[in-house]
């Protein structure tokens, strides 16, 4: 009752190139959450893959009507975006404290499965792990695991506690034979960090060494044999960047930040991750034989980067 009037369906139309280079119209569906209403407009979280590549976007309102949506923002990283429509006076959810979240609490899933016809289906369930990573362990961002059912027009809606309170975005499922049960979302402190980046700027600002790196195992991947037990190899180092202002040259290797001994890549990701635009670090570097500290201001990554 608190939250399933304000999800909302997001059907994305975009058009695609056939085999003869004609324009042939495709259209998906998925799912989204009012949190804001502001100055006449209305604004919804979803997920980045629900509207990527639209060239038109309708938003399916609770009440039977639907809208024209623009987009606002997106951040591929963490799979958020936000929409706006023109109203102003739509029911909005709350977002809990995601931190709160205890392993074995009961939650449901609300969106819309398969498509609209289905619209504002609720599926039950409980949080089966927190903290969980999908892919290379990369991600910069920690996942709710639920078995509450999440099927593909579900993306972008709402995972909701016992109170009425929205504590994660439905972001993805594992598809995979045999696997049952497995949904996955956002958690609510990460998705309002960013929106509000996104409702400030139109992205994210992440900030960055401006260096390319190997360990060993990625300059396996690439046909490179890295004799390195710990640390990151610089095999880059853009000039003008934040490295190249701190003295960090081709070939030096980050073995610590901060005091904290990085071991790869992700260790080092994961660090500059926990930091803003702005913030100081002292890295150790080894230089051949040489141990140094170098002392480095981050600064925000260029779009194009992204």
């Amino acid at each position: 009752a608190a939250v399933g009037p304000s999800v909302v369906g997001i059907t994305n139309k975009a058009v695609a190139r056939d085999f003869f280079n004609n324009p042939v119209e495709s259209q998906g569906v998925g799912s989204g959450v009012i949190f804001k209403n502001d100055g006449g407009k209305s604004y919804i979280v979803t997920n980045n893959h629900v509207v990527d590549g639209a060239s038109e976007l309708i938003v399916s309102l609770s009440d039977g009507r639907s809208l024209p949506g623009k987009l606002v923002g997106a951040d591929a990283l963490t799979d958020l975006a936000v929409v706006q429509v023109d109203d102003g006076n739509l029911p909005t959810a709350d977002f809990g404290d995601s931190d709160a979240t205890v392993v074995g609490e009961s939650v449901i899933a609300i969106g819309n499965p398969m498509g609209l016809e289905f619209q504002g289906s609720v599926t039950s369930g409980v949080v089966s792990a927190l903290n969980r990573t999908l892919g290379d362990g990369d991600a910069r961002i920690k996942l709710v695991q639920t078995d509450a059912a999440i099927n593909p027009g579900n993306s972008g809606g709402a995972l909701v506690n016992m109170d009425g309170k929205v504590i994660g975005i439905n972001s993805a499922k594992i598809v995979a034979n045999g696997v049952e049960g497995i949904g996955l979302a956002i958690p609510s402190n990460a998705v309002q960090s960013v929106i509000s980046a996104i409702m400030e700027k139109g992205y994210v600002p992440r900030p960055y060494l401006g260096v390319s790196i190997f360990d060993q195992q990625s300059a396996a991947r690439y046909g490179y044999q890295l004799n390195l037990k710990k640390g990151v190899y610089l095999f880059q180092v853009v000039p003008g960047g934040p490295a190249s202002k701190a003295g960090l040259h081709k070939g030096d290797v980050i073995t610590a930040i901060d005091g904290d001994e990085i071991k790869g890549v992700s260790d080092l990701r994961a660090k500059i991750a926990e930091h803003s635009v702005g913030d100081k670090i002292e890295l150790t570097v080894q230089r051949g034989n040489q141990e140094r500290k170098a002392s480095l201001t981050l600064e925000e990554m260029p779009q194009d980067n992204r």
